[in-house]
């Protein structure tokens, strides 16, 4: 219906059905939030995804997709149990390998209890709108993602937004908020999505010890990448046991789909698998994808050398950007922004990448905030540095 109302509305042959559908209130008020979007330069389609040359917008961090111990096990798991899983994980859908699959999340997070959900997205819905109380506050980073975002609205809790990566801030809160609140949550994201950054671990987990509240970590874009197995930041900080609540997804450097959520206390779990509808009322995930997460963990605690590469080449390429001109930040990981004022310059500079066979994230606002466009390069164990080299000569012609 998208493509189809609006390419209609710039018909210039009149059209009676389709000037009826345009008078129509609802239709006229679509077509005009489209146009304006298109104004913007906002404007956003499906296109089929072809192989480029050089593949910068991947999530897929260690490069296991196509890896054939994954493809493997996404395979086993299909031949054991079926192509899906038939149900809702309570209505039998919840099989075998996921099990499994969830067992080894355990081990490898070193948690009790946890539960597996379709999507990250529906996995953080699941939190923050169940398990925070009509007496609670939630105070999460402002840059936080959107499923969690949008979640603080529908949760039964008052939530507040402190600075981003803004301890000093969130302790002010806390310390304000002190005894006003039966229980408080801290969530944060320890690899941010759009700009690579990340919160100091040990100091945030230090004031926990000094305000008691609920710590609440989504390690989507750590895991794998961060940790002396790819366990994410929480290991590779050493703050691992002090973590209350650790979400992660499946779909990143497990090249699979899905996610999970991972609780030092039992109870938490329960209450998830009772109460969240996210869980409860959605046909589970299918076989291959909980096979290929299983076989992909096992690659991932062994791949200790691609990630230590992966860093290398992270700092060095920021080192790259820096002496180009371009703005650089302190952090190390794979996801590198190059921000810009003006969204336009932004999508100029990721289609003239494109036209190299170099693909890039182009972000703009609303997922960003206003005047913080930027090309979201997400480097992984695939590309070498000759990729990366073909890559900055195009941003030096650009910068020149």
């Amino acid at each position: 219906m998208r493509n189809y109302l609006y390419h209609n509305l710039e018909m210039e042959k009149p059209n009676p059905c389709l000037e009826q559908m345009v008078a129509d209130p609802f239709y006229r008020r679509i077509g005009e939030d489209l146009k304006r979007r298109k104004a913007q330069n906002r404007w956003r389609e499906i296109k089929p995804w072809l192989p480029p040359r050089i593949d910068l917008s991947s999530n897929d961090y260690l490069n296991l997709r196509s890896d054939p111990a994954v493809l493997a096990g996404a395979h086993q798991a299909m031949e054991d149990y079926g192509s899906g899983s038939g149900a809702s994980p309570l209505l039998f859908g919840f099989l075998p390998c996921h099990q499994e699959l969830l067992d080894d999340l355990l081990r490898w997070k070193n948690k009790p209890a946890g539960m597996l959900f379709n999507s990250g997205f529906m996995a953080n819905q699941a939190l923050v709108r169940h398990l925070p109380g009509p007496n609670d506050l939630i105070l999460a980073d402002r840059l936080i993602h959107h499923s969690i975002a949008q979640a603080l609205t529908q949760s039964r809790a008052a939530f507040k937004r402190y600075d981003h990566l803004d301890l000093a801030h969130l302790e002010e809160l806390l310390e304000k908020k002190s005894g006003r609140y039966e229980t408080v949550f801290v969530i944060t994201e320890t690899v941010f999505s759009m700009d690579g950054d990340y919160p100091d671990l040990k100091s945030l987990v230090n004031l926990k010890n000094k305000f008691p509240f609920i710590l609440i970590l989504d390690e989507a874009h750590a895991t794998g990448v961060y940790g002396p197995t790819g366990g994410g930041l929480a290991e590779e900080a050493g703050v691992l046991e002090q973590v209350d609540i650790l979400v992660g997804t499946l779909g990143k450097s497990l090249a699979s789909m899905g996610a999970y959520i991972l609780a030092s206390i039992p109870p938490v779990i329960d209450y998830l698998i009772n109460f969240s509808g996210e869980f409860i009322y959605s046909t589970f995930m299918a076989p291959s994808q909980a096979g290929a997460a299983r076989a992909a963990i096992g690659v991932v605690q062994s791949a200790n050398d691609k990630r230590v590469r992966l860093k290398v080449d992270s700092i060095w390429f920021r080192e790259q950007l820096a002496e180009m001109g371009w703005e650089r930040d302190a952090f190390d990981s794979p996801i590198i922004p190059i921000h810009f004022a003006d969204e336009r310059e932004a999508i100029k500079i990721g289609n003239a990448l494109l036209e190299k066979g170099i693909q890039t994230g182009i972000v703009r606002p609303p997922t960003v905030p206003e005047g913080t466009a930027r090309l979201r390069l997400s480097l992984h164990s695939g590309v070498d540095r000759p990729d990366l080299k073909t890559v900055l000569e195009v941003l030096k012609s650009w910068r020149k």
